[in-house]
């Protein structure tokens, strides 16, 4: 499903910033108002919105959004905007997206994936910002309560439970298999464990303190000890 929606209703407005990195990924990142937030929820997946939050976000735009009581189903919802960059790629949010349904199915605490208007799980939504048209893939999940990691004392017990979940997460997912699987694998990826010393162009974020030290000292380790080691791990 794709909607065209024009700078007039949705307001939209690009953003810059300096640096290479810094102009791309601002270019790229989604800038939605709570009102097209708004008007995105209830022209794509039917749902009249009480309330709408902007929630942290890296490269994509999240937010939380609150609809108006019905009968039946939840209030809260988080509603996912892609990049403009992760968005030529259907593909690998689909994917996603089943990844939130089988754990789901498997018993574990993940939100719910939810349909639009159409019974699609994503929506292209394009936005005529005057200069060109962007494109961007939005996708509808309901609100999972809790607090972050951040926010709770660290135990012993909390980083057992956490290394216990992360195990059972791993191998529940062995058994997962989508004809779109491939699309994961992104060699440049900067989350991609094995891709640590990209992270070097990022230094920079830190300054010059002992937080930097210790990152320059990982990425050195990783590089002697872990990449002349990578063809004997598992993926």
């Amino acid at each position: 499903m794709a909607c065209t929606c024009n700078p007039s209703t949705l307001g939209y407005q690009d953003i810059m910033s300096s640096g290479n990195d810094r102009q791309s990924e601002a270019l790229s990142k989604p800038t939605f108002s709570e009102e097209q937030a708004s008007a995105l929820m209830e022209s794509v997946f039917g749902l009249k919105v009480s309330k709408v939050q902007p929630l942290p976000s890296y490269d994509d735009q999240n937010f939380h959004v609150y609809i108006t009581k019905t009968k039946d189903g939840p209030t809260e919802y988080i509603l996912k905007i892609s990049n403009t960059e992760t968005s030529k790629n259907p593909d690998l949010i689909e994917v996603q997206n089943h990844i939130v349904m089988f754990l789901k199915a498997a018993g574990f605490p993940t939100a719910s994936v939810c349909r639009t208007k159409g019974d699609n799980t994503t929506s292209l939504v394009s936005v005529d910002s005057g200069s060109e048209i962007k494109s961007y893939l939005v996708r509808l999940l309901t609100y999972l309560p809790g607090r972050p990691i951040a926010e709770i004392p660290i135990s012993p017990q909390l980083l057992y439970e956490i290394g216990k979940l992360a195990a059972n997460l791993d191998k529940t997912l062995e058994k997962f298999h989508h004809p779109k699987l491939s699309s994961l694998h992104r060699e440049n990826f900067i989350w991609n464990l094995k891709n640590v010393p990209l992270l070097e162009k990022y230094l920079y974020a830190l300054g010059q303190n002992r937080n930097r030290e210790i990152v320059e000292q990982v990425i050195h380790l990783f590089k002697e000890e872990v990449m002349t080691k990578l063809s004997h791990f598992r993926e």
